[in-house]
């Protein structure tokens, strides 16, 4: 039985059922090592660009798999291929890092780890955004795709990729020959787990999902002096401010209304002491968009807000404007995306599998996809069934990624993500690249 989509034929999701969808004894046999794995991880976090510890635990893992296990690629970040004939290549990605969050969840084997950040302050840090659930099930599929490869054939590249947090992980791998030094991949999947979906189910968007983000640093400069005499003094607090208000008016009257822009400075830092006009201020924005030229509006009138206003103060001299931390949206190709979802249909039943809405949110995945790798990113649920409708009801969410208090259900949570990924995978690896190609927008 065959369904056509756009034109393209797909097996029904009845045949992937019976020929990809693991059977819940292979999850089980490698679901207690599992989640093992997430003790481990969950109980000893990294921050981005330091996860030498993460990188190395799992890295001898997938060697003791059989996988061809490539470390330090891009700084921290590994790469493990298995090769099983002729077929098309295909990459699952995870995320290294972990977050500056002290964990305030209960659990007994809650992170107790302080580390330094980049700045060099003391920070607690958490997997507070379920990087240590991604990694865990990544290392259960890697094992059931090595057990039992008469299930697929082709090349099967796993990623490891260091500070997603930072959105600088994924570009630096990329730098560093990810596809070049290894199989350019057919296609790219990656899963990230969700607060607003039970346990067991999954959450998808076709076409663009995440934002792209721009974290913008503007340096304002001025003239300093006594709080008294500002008349003798140019006030980069006030310009500053001026900024900030004026910033606003960008998404509200120069992008198309309907259309999703976000503007949001995060901080101000300027001065010492209340009677000193300082000599500078420091601003933090970050920007989001969905739409590539949107994007490049927005960044583009930042600038011309930001030397506007200074020249409006009679700087003598312009801001310095630094793009620090950018990467574009994530965009599921659609075709790719009508292909995978009866997959996820039959490996975790009807009415598991939801289509969900875009959000300004943002993810370096979307750095793959950039490079031409046509992508899948989905949510996998985190939430107890019963806690999730009781906060749905009070117009609530239970704690979700980032949070101090965010802990994933574990055991049905890491199950589901197995059992998703490695049905996905299976399907994807049959056949030949052109036949992948033939479900995917880029011909």
């Amino acid at each position: 039985m065959f369904l056509r989509i756009s034109g393209f034929v797909l097996l029904s999701a009845l045949a992937l059922s019976a020929q990809q969808s693991p059977p819940k004894s292979e999850v089980q046999d490698v679901f207690p090592e599992a989640k093992a794995l997430y003790v481990d991880l969950h109980e000893h976090p990294e921050l981005s660009s330091h996860e030498e510890r993460t990188a190395s635990v799992l890295a001898g893992k997938l060697r003791a798999l059989g996988y061809e296990v490539t470390e330090h690629v891009g700084g921290t970040g590994i790469v493990a291929i298995l090769k099983n004939g002729a077929g098309p290549t295909v990459m699952l990605r995870t995320e290294l890092d972990a977050l500056p969050v002290l964990e305030q969840t209960g659990l007994p084997f809650a992170s107790k780890v302080q580390a330094k950040d980049g700045a060099g302050h003391d920070v607690p840090v958490m997997h507070a955004c379920g990087h240590d659930l991604h990694m865990s099930a990544l290392f259960g599929t890697a094992e059931i795709m090595a057990k039992a490869k008469n299930t697929w054939q082709g090349t099967l590249m796993l990623v490891g990729q260091p500070a997603e947090e930072t959105i600088s992980g994924a570009k630096r791998m990329l730098a560093d020959g990810l596809f070049t030094r290894f199989p350019k991949p057919d296609v790219a999947v990656a899963l990230h787990d969700a607060n607003e979906y039970s346990a067991g189910q999954v959450g998808y968007v076709p076409g663009f999902f995440n934002a792209s983000a721009d974290s913008i640093r503007i340096t304002v400069y001025g003239r300093g002096g006594h709080g008294s005499r500002p008349d003798v003094t140019i006030d980069p607090v006030l310009i500053a401010a001026s900024i900030t208000v004026r910033l606003q008016s960008i998404v509200a009257r120069e992008i198309k209304p309907g259309v999703a822009a976000v503007v949001t400075v995060g901080y101000i830092h300027a001065g010492t002491k209340g009677n000193i006009i300082p000599d500078e201020a420091e601003m933090g924005l970050t920007l989001r968009a969905r739409d590539p030229k949107v994007r490049a509006h927005l960044v583009a009138a930042v600038e011309r807000v930001a030397k506007a206003e200074a020249e409006a103060a009679g700087v003598e001299t312009m801001p310095k404007l630094e793009n620090f931390e950018s990467t574009p949206s994530v965009y599921n190709d659609k075709m790719l995306a009508a292909h995978i979802v009866p997959v996820l249909d039959a490996a975790l039943g009807k009415g598991n599998v939801a289509e969900n809405e875009p959000i300004m949110g943002s993810e370096d995945f979307a750095e793959y996809v950039n490079a031409g790798v046509p992508g899948f990113y989905f949510q996998i649920g985190a939430s107890d069934p019963e806690k999730l409708a009781a906060a749905k009801a009070q117009g609530k969410l239970p704690p979700g990624p980032h949070s101090s208090k965010f802990a994933p259900v574990l055991d049905s949570s890491l199950n589901a993500g197995i059992t998703a990924e490695v049905a996905v995978l299976r399907n994807l690896l049959q056949g030949t690249p052109a036949d992948v190609k033939n479900f995917t927008e880029h011909k």
